[in-house]
Order: C-alpha cells, then structure tokens, then sequence
C-alpha cells in the first residue's frame, strides 16, 4: 500500500470543465475530488493545473534493437518530465511480429520504463493470418503501411482488405500510415533519374496526392470490413476531408494529429533540408491551412493527439543528403506542452487538451477507464503545469537522445512543474526521478486467465 496523495487547490481539467478542487490519490488511483481532509503527501498546487497525463499512442523508442537513436529509458524520461504518462510504442528496427515476439520485447522491457506502455505489432504480407493470436496476445493495435517505408513493408489493397477483415471478426485496432505505393515509388523514380539531391524533392517524392489515394482506398476498405482503424498523422486539409468521406462511408475511423502538421511549414524543409526529413512531410503553406486543421482539431475531425516520436540526432541527420537522411522528428518533449500553450493563447479550451491528448486516445485503444481522465478510479496519472510561466525551448531542454527540437526557439506558456504516475511523483521543474517504475499495459484483446 502507497501513502494517500493529496493535491490541494490546484484547477483540475477534466473532459467537463475546469474546477478547483483537492484531489486524493491512494494506492496509485484517484480515490476522491473536492475538499478533502490530506494524512500523508500533501502538495500545494494553489495556482497551478492538473491536467491527466498524457496518452501518447504513436512513440518509436528502437528498444530493443540498435539504440543509438533512442531506447526506453531516455525517451520516457523526456515523456516523463513534460507530462506523458502513457505510451503506446513500436519500433521499426525489431517489430513486433508474432506472439513471441511479444513476449520478448515484454521481458526486455521490464524495469526500463519512467511510465506506463503498451506495445504495439506490425503486419508484414505472410503474417496475416497470425493477426487472430496476437491480439490476444497482448498488442494494443496493429501498424498497417500502404507504402514500404522504415524496412516494413507496404501492403496491397487485396492485402489490407485481408487484414482489416481478419481485424474486424477480433474487433482489433489497426494504425493506418497512408501513402500510395505506387505513386511514391513512381516519383522516387523520377526524381533520382533527374539526379534531384535537393530538399525540395520530399514534398514531390511523398506528395499530397499520395497521402489521398492511400487515405480513400484504405477508408473504403475500413468501410466494407467494419474495422476499427486510426489514420496516422493526417496532414493536411484535404486529407482531413477524405478521412470524413470515409466516415460518411461507414468507416469507423479515428484520425491522428500530430503537432508537425499545427505548427510547421512546407517550406523549412528548403532551408533545413534533413532536419525537416519526415513523411508525410510538413504541408502548411499559409496561415489559412494552418488555421484549417487546428479547427479540425477542435472540432473532433481529428480526433486526438500524438508524437510520433522518432528521433535521431543532428549528425545522424546531417551524415547524408536528403535521401540518405532517416525520416523522423522528436516529439515527447514538446508535445503536450505545445497543446497546452495553445489552450493559453486561446487556440485551443484547456479541456479539448484533456480530451484529446488523453481522454480520446485511452478510449480509442482500450486503455480507459484507468487512463486519460482525471475521474475517481482511474489511475492517479498527473501532470501540474504553472499556466503563468513561460519557457523558451532550447536544445539543452531536450532529454530524448536527438538533443534537438523542431520547436527550437518557440516560446510556450506553461511550464510543466511535475508529474505523477499511479500517485507517485516521477520528475519535477525539468528532471525526471528515473524510477523504472512504468508498468506494461495488455491490450483490449488480451486473453483472460
């Protein structure tokens, strides 16, 4: 048994609304709201937010497999200290294919984590018919790729309606990356016959184009089949539309945000080349489009927020030009804390943060009513923000392995203060305790003893 935490007089932020209110934590669940009367951890939170930890659902920590990147202990520390309790990771570099798989990285991974993690499964073409025992298994969702990209590979429409068929009849969760094959592999083509080494080929060779064809074929899939899917980090308005066709199809379909495609240009990637090497790519390309999809994001569009945390350093960037440079930005570290600056300046309400950073996600994947909402019974995940300080991020505020930040330079009100996991305070003002004490969360399908 855990000593009681009481958190006083801080501004709860719930999916409701935002209220002043003690908060009582025993044995590492929130055990009451209201006055209350503290016997053992008081903390003063008298001005201050307390917001639920964030679910981040899309993480790549490379752990196990080569680390050099990023592993478990470093990325969920960066997790840690701006407020992510939640992860839900898949690596590219060893994915997880089989039920033994599984287990492996499961055994692997203990003792590694600053917070809480389920694990998701990749679908390679043969493996389809093994997707029934993994999910009850253990996996939280399946990563399903229309085009070959990180060494996985991209599957057919005939492919997809097999895995989105075999994910309906268990009542799986699937994580969708849309881009055409074809169409990439087309303007790859092309664009290295022309000897283009420029930055400027990534918007021509991963194309907005690309991005819809995937995102209606994989829609009317979703649609015919009745599985439950996400569309990975949707980047663009128009993007946005097709994932609502595909809704007004019969989709069951979820859609991702991710903060690259709020707050970045298409055009950086000119000047910043490598740095700016992810896919999709960043798509704004005005202030009105900018506009356009944190509006979607408000209105439910889309649905929920995440990193896709896929860090490397600057000089695993910078080694190569722009086709030898890894695709991938971090993002643990400045996530959450750019969607609570955007509630301060009035983008977004301070509960559409809550609910789409925490609220949706853990329900979309099955991981409420424990996670994502600051309610009695769930998990005492918790993250005190001061919503009257503000902080410059700097490369030395980056505690993932890239040590750099696409954010570099922006100014964010809200400064995390510290966070808690099950109760238990695990970073404070920038530093993370480092208590391993992050617990495996099984998914939804996970076979009953």
């Amino acid at each position: 048994m855990t000593a009681e935490l009481t958190i006083r007089g801080g501004s709860l932020v719930t999916p409701e609304g935002v209220v002043t209110a003690d908060l009582t934590a025993a044995d590492g669940v929130i055990s009451a709201l209201g006055q209350v009367e503290a016997r053992d951890q008081l903390v003063d939170a008298t001005g201050l937010l307390v917001l639920p930890g964030m679910v981040d659902t899309h993480v790549h920590l490379m752990d196990p497999g080569p680390t050099d990147r990023e592993d478990f202990p470093t990325g969920t520390k960066a997790a840690a200290v701006r407020g992510v309790t939640t992860v839900v990771e898949h690596t590219h570099a060893r994915p997880v294919r089989t039920a033994s798989d599984l287990a492996a990285k499961r055994e692997h991974l203990a003792g590694r984590s600053n917070v809480d993690y389920g694990l998701a499964a990749h679908v390679w073409p043969e493996d389809i018919g093994g997707i029934p025992e993994l999910w009850r298994a253990g996996v939280v969702f399946f990563k399903l790729f229309t085009c070959t990209t990180h060494g996985v590979p991209g599957l057919s429409a005939s492919e997809l309606l097999a895995a989105l068929t075999a994910l309906a009849k268990v009542d799986g969760r699937a994580l969708v990356h849309c881009e055409d094959e074809t169409m990439t592999s087309m303007a790859e083509w092309s664009l290295r016959s022309a000897g283009r080494r420029d930055p400027g080929l990534l918007v021509e060779w991963r194309s907005r184009r690309a991005e819809l064809s995937a995102l209606t074929m994989v829609g009317a899939l979703a649609a015919a089949t009745g599985a439950a899917i996400t569309f990975a980090h949707v980047s663009h308005v128009e993007a946005v539309e097709a994932v609502q066709r595909a809704r007004s199809w019969g989709a069951d379909a979820a859609a991702e945000a991710c903060p690259q495609y709020l707050a970045l240009d298409e055009s950086e990637v000119l000047d910043l080349g490598p740095l700016r090497k992810f896919t999709p790519p960043a798509r704004c390309r005005n202030d009105d489009e900018r506009d356009q999809m944190w509006r979607a994001l408000r209105n439910g569009s889309l649905t929920h927020v995440a990193t896709d945390h896929a860090p490397s350093t600057i000089e695993q960037k910078l080694a190569g030009d722009i086709w030898e440079a890894p695709f991938g930005l971090p993002g643990l570290d400045t996530t959450y804390p750019l969607m609570v600056d955007a509630a301060l300046r009035g983008v977004l309400t301070l509960e559409e943060v809550a609910v789409r950073c925490a609220a949706i996600p853990a329900e979309r994947y099955g991981l409420a009513p424990a996670k994502g909402a600051i309610r009695v019974g769930a998990d005492a995940d918790l993250v005190l923000v001061d919503p009257n300080s503000t902080w410059t991020v700097e490369r030395a505020d980056i505690l993932s392995k890239a040590g750099w930040s696409p954010f570099e330079g922006r100014t964010l009100r809200g400064r995390p203060v510290a966070t808690y996991l099950h109760g238990e305070e695990i970073a404070r003002d920038g530093r993370c305790h480092e208590l391993r004490s992050g617990r495996y969360l099984p998914g939804m399908g996970t076979e009953k003893s």
